[in-house]
C-alpha cells in the first residue's frame, strides 16, 4: 500500500479555487452561491484510491522514510492542514545565515523547500534556519540550525541538480502574491489566468494555476469546486475552518486543488496532470507543497510572464511628454500607450532598471520634480496602478505601505499581488518622493542574485539618467506625485 506518504502529500497540497475543464485549460470560478460558514469542525471525507495514485518518488536530499499506514483506519482518516504558514512563524535569521551570499542562500532554501524540510517549521522561529534543523535531523547530524561547509555545498548541488533537470524556481506570481515553486521544464508556457497565472507544459499535459478570489466563503467555494465539471471524480475532500482540498480524477487527468483563507481572500493552486506523467510529476509534488505559501512574509523573485498585454505604472517628469518607467514594463513591445495622453516611444534605458518613454505633441502635463536626495530607510509608500482585473476594469491609484532597508531593498507589508506596480512612486513618511519601484523576475535575480526582489531605483540615479538624455525636469516644489503617476499599457507580439 502506498496510502501513508499520499495523506501526508495531500494534506501539504494546496490548490486553486477554480473549476477545472476537461479540456487541457483551467477553467475559472463561476458566481458562487453564499452558503453558511461551517462549523468550528473539521469535515473531510476521502478514499486511499488517489493516496495510492498521487506517493511521490523519494526527494533528491535524502528523505525521510514514510510510516506505514494503518490500512484499517485509512478510508475514514482526517487529512490535517499541514502548518506551513510563514507569516507566523519568520523572525530574524541569526548573523551567520544572514551573511551567506544572496545567490548561495536562494539555493539553500530551494533545496531544503524539494526535501520537505519546510513543512511543519514551528511556530516562533525563523523558518530557515528551523529547516536546516529539520535537515540535519535527517542526516543524523548536530543539530544547530547553522550550516557546515560540507552541508552548504550539498545543497548547492542539489539545488542545481534540481533546476537542471526540472527547472526548478520558487518564485512569488505577481498577480496572486502566492509564492509557489515551479518546475519551469515541464511548464514553461505562462499566460494570464482569470484569476491569477497558468503555467503549462507545451501541450497541457501538467498545469499549475493560481488564483485568488474575493467576495465569498470558503464554504462556497469548497461546495462549488466538489460539483465542479460532469467529468471529475471526487476521491478525497476536506472542509477546515480557513482552508480546504479536492482531489480525484477529472477525465484522463489526475487533480488537486485547494485553498486557503486569509483576511477576507482566498488563494491557492490547482495541480492538474495527465495519468500518463505521473513518474514525471511526482517528485515535484513534495517540493511544490513545501514550497507554497498563499500569503507569504519573505521575500522571493517575481516570475517572468511576459503578457502580450501587461501593465505599469509611470510618472510624468517632464511637461513636454517624457515618462519615466521600470525598464521591465518598457520591454519587448510592440506598442506603449500611456494612458488618457497617447501612445508613447522608448527613447532611452539603462542598466538600473529604468526606461524613458514620450508621448510627442503632448504639452503642460503635470510632471513630477525630482528634488530628493537619495533614501536611507524606513517606512515608505509606493504609488501605483494595479493590473485591471484587481479593480474591475478601473484605473484608480493604490497606495501599498512598505518599508526600506539599506537604501534599496522594499519589504511590503502585506503580501499583495504587485501586478501593475513596477514604475511605482515611492514615497516616505512625509509623501516626498524618494524613487520608484522596480520587480525583479528569477532570470534577473539569477544573473544579478544580490539585488532584492524589490527595489528602490532612487531619485538621485534618476536625475543622473535623466540628465543623461537631456530631459528639461520641472521646478516646482512640493508637487504631488499621485497626480504625475498614470498607467503604462504595453503590447506585444
Amino acid at each position: 500500500m502506498r496510502c501513508g506518504p499520499a495523506v501526508i502529500l495531500l494534506a501539504l497540497l494546496f490548490g486553486a479555487g477554480s473549476a477545472l475543464a476537461q479540456s487541457d485549460s483551467i477553467g475559472k470560478p463561476g458566481p458562487v452561491e453564499q452558503i453558511a460558514p461551517t462549523a468550528k469542525k473539521q469535515r473531510a471525507v476521502h478514499t486511499h484510491k488517489t493516496a495510492a495514485r498521487l506517493q511521490p518518488k523519494a526527494p533528491a536530499v535524502n528523505p525521510a522514510p514514510a510510516p506505514k499506514p494503518d490500512i484499517a483506519k485509512s478510508a475514514t482518516a482526517k487529512v490535517e492542514p499541514a502548518k506551513q504558514d510563514h507569516a507566523k512563524v519568520e523572525t530574524a535569521p541569526s548573523p551567520e545565515l544572514a551573511a551567506i551570499p544572496p545567490d548561495e542562500r536562494l539555493k539553500i532554501q530551494s533545496a531544503l523547500y524539494w526535501s520537505g524540510d519546510y513543512a511543519n517549521v514551528g511556530a516562533g522561529s525563523n523558518a530557515l534556519e528551523a529547516a536546516i534543523i529539520n535537515f540535519q535531523k535527517r542526516n543524523k547530524s548536530k543539530l544547530t540550525g547553522m550550516l557546515t561547509s560540507e552541508q552548504r555545498a550539498e545543497l548547492v548541488a542539489a539545488a542545481d541538480n534540481h533546476e537542471q533537470e526540472f527547472g526548478w524556481s520558487v518564485v512569488v506570481d505577481p498577480a496572486t502574491g502566492i509564492r509557489i515553486g515551479l518546475p519551469t521544464k515541464l511548464v514553461p508556457n505562462a499566460r494570464e489566468a482569470a484569476n491569477g497565472t497558468r503555467w503549462s507544459s507545451p501541450h497541457g499535459e501538467v498545469q499549475v494555476e493560481t488564483f485568488r478570489v474575493k467576495n465569498t466563503t470558503l464554504a462556497a467555494l469548497f461546495e462549488q469546486e466538489r460539483k465542479g465539471p460532469e467529468t471529475r471524480q471526487i476521491e478525497h475532500s476536506a472542509l477546515n475552518d480557513d482552508n480546504f482540498i479536492i482531489s480525484g480524477m477529472q477525465g484522463l487527468k489526475l487533480f488537486t486543488v485547494r485553498a486557503k483563507l486569509r483576511d477576507g481572500e482566498i488563494r491557492g493552486f490547482t495541480l492538474l496532470y495527465d495519468q500518463m506523467m505521473e513518474g514525471i510529476v511526482a517528485p515535484v509534488m513534495v517540493a511544490m507543497a513545501s514550497a507554497f505559501s498563499p500569503f507569504p512574509e519573505n521575500a522571493a523573485p517575481f516570475a517572468a510572464l511576459a503578457k502580450k498585454v501587461e501593465y505599469g505604472t509611470g510618472l510624468i517628469v517632464s511637461a513636454d511628454g517624457y515618462i519615466l518607467t521600470a525598464r521591465r514594463v518598457a520591454q519587448g513591445c510592440q506598442v506603449i500607450v500611456a494612458d488618457g495622453i497617447g501612445n508613447a516611444e522608448r527613447v532611452a534605458e539603462d542598466t538600473s532598471g529604468l526606461a524613458l518613454l514620450r508621448v510627442y505633441g503632448a504639452r503642460k502635463l503635470p510632471a513630477l520634480p525630482l528634488i530628493r536626495e537619495a533614501a536611507t530607510g524606513g517606512d515608505i509608500t509606493l504609488i501605483g496602478i494595479p493590473d485591471p482585473k484587481e479593480q474591475d476594469g478601473a484605473k484608480k491609484l493604490t497606495e501599498i505601505k512598505a518599508k526600506l532597508a539599506n537604501s534599496t531593498a522594499i519589504t511590503l507589508s502585506q503580501p499583495v499581488p504587485v501586478a501593475g506596480f513596477a514604475g511605482a512612486a515611492a514615497l516616505d513618511a512625509k509623501g516626498q518622493f524618494l524613487g520608484i519601484m522596480e520587480t525583479r523576475n528569477f532570470t534577473l535575480a539569477s544573473a544579478e542574485p544580490t539585488l532584492p526582489p524589490v527595489r528602490l531605483i532612487n531619485a538621485a540615479t534618476i536625475r543622473d539618467f535623466l540628465a543623461a538624455q537631456k530631459v528639461p525636469l520641472a521646478q516646482a516644489a512640493n508637487a504631488d506625485a499621485r497626480k504625475a503617476a498614470i498607467r503604462v499599457i504595453c503590447v506585444r507580439k
